[in-house]
């Protein structure tokens, strides 16, 4: 069945990431790892200026645009298709991680990237299905299976940045039962520098584990990790030209289980906790000035799967239940918790109409709803036909239409609406986006190109603007906007070297209904052209470059005090010396060219950062 997530790479012909364990109904560990292995969409594996996380390298991937503060992994906000921070998704397993407070911390995963498959990005129907209070998009990850083996990094760098980090694992089988491993997989990070910028420094720890038994056709992993992270950065959320600081203790509790059965079916299930503490500082000159602290807690439990009736018939499905709290010295307390249900049934109809064409219709719906905002039913559906040839070439073409709803943070709904830094707004409803996109997708022997065009409204989008008459920072204002995209990506591999380009063009049309409004930090902080162009060479054994770009013109804003064009390199250069069993050194550069772009308007953008590090593999 074709998978019509757009702009995706080259695992595009299963209908979501995650389930693939029962895709073709396998019966051993083996063929479990096999089939989660997924290609990545930017050159390069590892970010420059800390440990990697979920989020790295994610600013180079031409399926999402990533506008970071200090640097991707201090503080993230995902967009995808010219949407916002909080209209994007993060899901693990079945499950989409939830923050209350704010969508700056959705990315707050604490989870070493060694124990998930690379992201997939849902948008359109996927979206629609998978997704939990994220109306534009999702970044999927699925567990990986353990193997056994490890490997020990240490790294320096300009700006005094220092790294460590360890990430082992053991995988063993169970006496007397062949076919059922156990595995331990650990890992701990740190990294530390005085930042790129003045008062840009950072401070960041992460610790995870976890338990994994995998049988014939399932896998279980229960897992457990915890993240501190200290950074600054001047204007970090505020355009007054103060030096602010965060400071994030993450806990992640995660139970995760799925499982294959009959033919081409399988369902997974996902039970988490997560707590984040967070503590802003306004001014770390001044700390009294103003400082907040929040606590937000999140219970949920999910289930997603694929059921096959016949070879024709299938029906896909997801729920998931979340209840969530926050405790805050800057909110309101007349809105502190909240319960989020979802649920959405997918119904697929395949039918062969020559010998290498398949045609796949599914029509279905889901239902958003808590207990303190009005329900929503959405339609969603899709029609694919995809054609392949006897010379192993495809063509897909799809067209989809899909809507989905979410409800607004606490942030925007539950604080001050007479002033303070941030400015609420109580009469905040349920966000709707409806998406219509058409797209062709081509795959030869060497290359592949995906391309889409899409169309999509959304209505009553909670968006952070501001006002030259107010003293507030930023204040939450629903707006109407409707968005039109193009999206080609293009992958070509030769003997030594592959290529992934990309380039997208958006266009905005909003109506915010009210006249005291000057500038938009989100909603319209978006690129009108975005080019991606990135290289894998190796032309010897011992030598391998990597190099990821990124330019960009940005949709004008008056907050911005910089230029509305940028370029953006990141450059490794791996060297694994041939006399050195296991061992590799890496020279890496982001950021080449010093870019002062502003990714957030008014907040100054990251500076050079080069590193050297060394890695020992067993």
């Amino acid at each position: 069945m074709i998978k019509p997530v757009h702009l995706a790479l080259p695992t595009l012909l299963c209908s979501f990431s995650t389930l693939t364990l029962a895709a073709e109904q396998k019966s051993n560990t083996d063929e479990i790892e096999q089939i989660a292995v997924h290609a990545s969409a930017t050159a390069n594996q590892l970010p420059v200026g800390t440990f990697d996380a979920p989020v790295s390298n994610l600013e180079y991937d031409p399926r999402v645009d990533l506008q970071s503060r200090n640097m991707a992994e201090a503080q993230a906000d995902v967009t995808i298709r010219g949407g916002i921070f909080e209209n994007t998704g993060f899901r693990v397993g079945s499950a989409t991680l939830f923050d209350p407070q704010s969508g700056h911390y959705f990315a707050e995963i604490p989870i070493a990237p060694q124990m998930l498959d690379t992201a997939d990005i849902f948008t359109g129907v996927e979206n629609a299905l998978y997704g939990v209070n994220s109306s534009v998009g999702t970044v999927s990850f699925g567990w990986t299976p353990i193997n056994t083996g490890g490997s020990v990094s240490l790294g320096t760098g300009n700006n005094d940045f220092n790294l460590q980090s360890i990430n082992a694992g053991v995988n063993v089988p169970l006496s007397g039962k062949p076919d059922w491993q156990l595995g331990f997989q650990g890992d701990y990070a740190h990294s530390q520098s005085d930042g790129t910028i003045d008062n840009g420094d950072h401070d960041f720890t992460r610790a995870s584990g976890r338990v994994q038994l995998t049988g014939p056709q399932s896998q279980t992993d229960l897992f457990y990790g915890s993240q501190q992270k200290f950074f600054g950065w001047p204007n970090l959320y505020t355009p007054f030209g103060v030096n602010e600081t965060e400071d994030l203790d993450t806990q992640l509790f995660i139970l995760n289980h799925k499982q294959g059965y009959a033919k081409q079916s399988a369902f997974e299930i996902s039970a988490y906790y997560r707590k984040n503490d967070d503590h802003y500082i306004y001014s770390r000159e001044n700390p009294s000035a103003f400082e907040a602290f929040h606590q937000t807690q999140v219970k949920s439990l999910a289930l997603s799967g694929r059921h096959n009736n016949t070879e024709s018939f299938a029906i896909n499905y997801s729920a998931q239940y979340m209840e969530d709290s926050i405790e805050s010295t800057t909110l309101e307390n007349n809105f502190t918790s909240r319960n989020y249900y979802k649920l959405s049934v997918l119904p697929e109809y395949q039918t062969a109409i020559a010998a290498n064409q398949l045609v796949t219709i599914r029509l279905g719906a889901a239902f958003d709803d808590t207990n303190r905002d009005d329900s929503q039913f959405s339609l969603l559906g899709d029609l694919n036909w995809r054609t392949q040839n006897n010379d192993g070439t495809e063509r897909t073409v799809y067209l989809s239409f899909a809507q989905a709803s979410q409800v607004a943070g606490y942030t925007a709904i539950g604080g001050s609406e007479s002033g303070g830094l941030f400015r609420s707004n109580y009469n905040l409803e349920r966000e709707t986006t409806q998406n219509l996109e058409l797209g062709l997708l081509l795959e030869q022997q060497s290359w592949r190109l995906d391309s889409a065009i899409f169309y999509r409204q959304d209505e009553n989008l909670t968006d952070w603007t501001y006002s030259y008459s107010s003293t507030s920072a930023r204040a939450a204002n629903p707006v109407d906007i409707d968005t039109a995209g193009i999206e080609f990506l293009a992958t070509k591999q030769f003997d030594t070297i592959e290529f992934i380009s990309s380039y997208t063009y958006l266009h905005k049309s909003e109506s915010y209904g009210a006249a005291d409004i000057d500038a938009s930090f989100y909603a319209l902080n978006f690129p009108d052209h975005r080019i991606t162009l990135g290289a894998v060479w190796q032309p010897m054994d011992v030598l391998e470059f990597r190099i990821d770009n990124e330019w960009r013109k940005q949709h004008e804003n008056v907050l911005r005090t910089g230029d509305d064009e940028a370029l953006f390199t990141h450059l490794t250069l791996k060297i694994t010396p041939p006399t050195l069993d296991n061992l590799f050194i890496t020279l890496s550069a982001d950021n080449l060219w010093g870019e002062a772009f502003e990714e957030i308007p008014g907040t100054p953008g990251r500076g050079e950062q080069y590193t050297l590090s060394a890695t020992y593999n067993w």
